[in-house]
């Protein structure tokens, strides 16, 4: 097992190297080397990047803004956010931070070379108490400033101050990553808020993933059940940080945050429900702080993992007996399964089309147990699991919130202490 992988004492808990992570695959040896640049340093948790296929590569800084890497390596500070310094061209005065919450995914408009287009996620006060948005925006000619902002998602569920909850404070469960899918359409994923109704909501479109145009509008392709907002491509989920496309089946596969157990890798349906509901007075639980069961506190005293996962699943499959099945559910772990994305090329050698996700190392009660990054090998069809191998890294591993492949076919990995580094076979 890798120096960066600890066990979880607080719970006298071990696990062993042939089934720490994950629920039915050998936990095998990684076979490639690995070279590493840091690509850039000094940042305020650095969220996601998007590139453009010449290495231009845009970032989010939870906290402060927007910038872009040219491929020179010369930085220009493109849009900040309430509070931040000077150095941005120009500033949004209702976008903060707090919390899980601020300035997350980015993505880049296919069709860049004749928009300029691109799409960032981020939490707004412009009404009360906040919302997380999808803003399209235009890239200036030299790459300096953005203008033309439009808000084409302004809906999306923001945790306030005003709460009972014990856990996670304001700002809390955002989903937040921002992808173009192979069929040209946005696919934005949403978080529950630690709000019991929001995941089987039909109109809320917190613990959702959206699939809409670059204007905003439903995919004309969604199934969602009937009543549910248009936009719906997939609900009932928690707090999706992760989702890429099987590079054979373009199909999308969700990596998710669990719930101090069950982290889930999840291949989803169109108009499918992932299961997760955590209203209290369901499957015999009783009342729970601000109608959130979600962690159960009441209920957890000499439980271990899998019975907590039991009394209170990820997936509930007593309840929706139809939800879609996860693929991976790092056996009974919560250890905030964030990022994903699928390896292509030949330089991957075996891990060629395998799927890694960013491990940020959480777990019961905020102990961390492991901060590493998975690669998960997939079935041709990408429908089983087939291995799990924990990547061997060049590097001092940190929380990964963001896994993006570069278009020189390196995977670039961000850490929320400050780096984005550069990972190649």
């Amino acid at each position: 097992m890798s120096q960066h992988v600890s066990v979880l004492s607080a719970c006298a808990l071990v696990a062993s190297a042939v089934t720490f992570g994950m629920t039915s695959a050998a936990h095998a040896a990684n076979t490639t080397s690995l070279t590493h640049t840091a690509v850039l340093s000094g940042l305020d948790n650095p969220w996601d990047m998007a590139f453009l296929p010449d290495g231009t590569m845009f970032y989010t800084e939870k906290c402060r803004g927007l910038s872009v890497r040219m491929p020179d390596g010369t930085v220009h500070a493109l849009l900040g956010m309430k509070g931040t310094d000077d150095d941005f061209a120009s500033t949004a005065e209702d976008l903060f931070c707090e919390g899980q919450a601020g300035m997350m995914g980015v993505a880049v408009d296919p069709d860049f070379e004749q928009n300029r287009q691109i799409f960032v996620y981020s939490t707004s006060d412009m009404t009360a108490p906040g919302t997380n948005r999808l803003m399209r925006m235009t890239v200036g000619d030299d790459f300096t400033s953005v203008a033309d902002r439009t808000d084409i998602v302004d809906d999306v569920q923001y945790k306030p101050k005003a709460t009972d909850h014990p856990f996670g404070g304001p700002g809390a469960h955002n989903g937040g990553r921002v992808r173009f899918g192979p069929d040209g359409y946005i696919y934005l994923t949403t978080g529950d808020t630690h709000n019991g109704e929001v995941p089987q909501s039909p109109t809320l479109i917190g613990s959702k993933v959206l699939r809409i145009d670059r204007d905003g509008n439903a995919a004309a392709e969604n199934t969602p059940p009937e009543g549910f907002d248009p936009r719906t491509y997939t609900y009932g989920h928690r707090n999706v940080q992760g989702i890429a496309f099987h590079p054979t089946t373009n199909t999308p596969i969700v990596a998710e945050h669990g719930p101090w157990h069950s982290d889930e890798i999840t291949v989803l349906v169109n108009g499918g429900n992932a299961g997760w509901d955590p209203r209290p007075n369901m499957a015999g639980r009783g009342d729970c702080p601000d109608n959130y069961c979600g962690y159960m506190p009441n209920q957890m005293e000499g439980m271990n993992r899998f019975e907590r996962a039991a009394f209170m699943p990820m997936t509930d499959f007593d309840t929706y007996p139809d939800a879609m099945p996860p693929l991976w559910d790092n056996n009974g772990w919560s250890q905030g399964t964030s990022s994903a994305a699928f390896l292509t090329g030949e330089a991957w050698g075996d891990w060629e089309n395998a799927m890694v996700v960013g491990i940020m190392g959480i777990g019961f009660g905020g102990t961390p147990i492991g901060q590493r990054i998975d690669v998960i090998q997939l079935s041709e069809d990408g429908t089983e699991l087939v291995d799990v191998t924990e990547m061997t890294l060049p590097m001092e591993a940190g929380r990964f919130r963001s896994l993006v492949l570069g278009p020189d076919g390196a995977l670039y990995a961000s850490v929320d202490e400050g780096e984005i580094h550069k990972l190649a076979p």
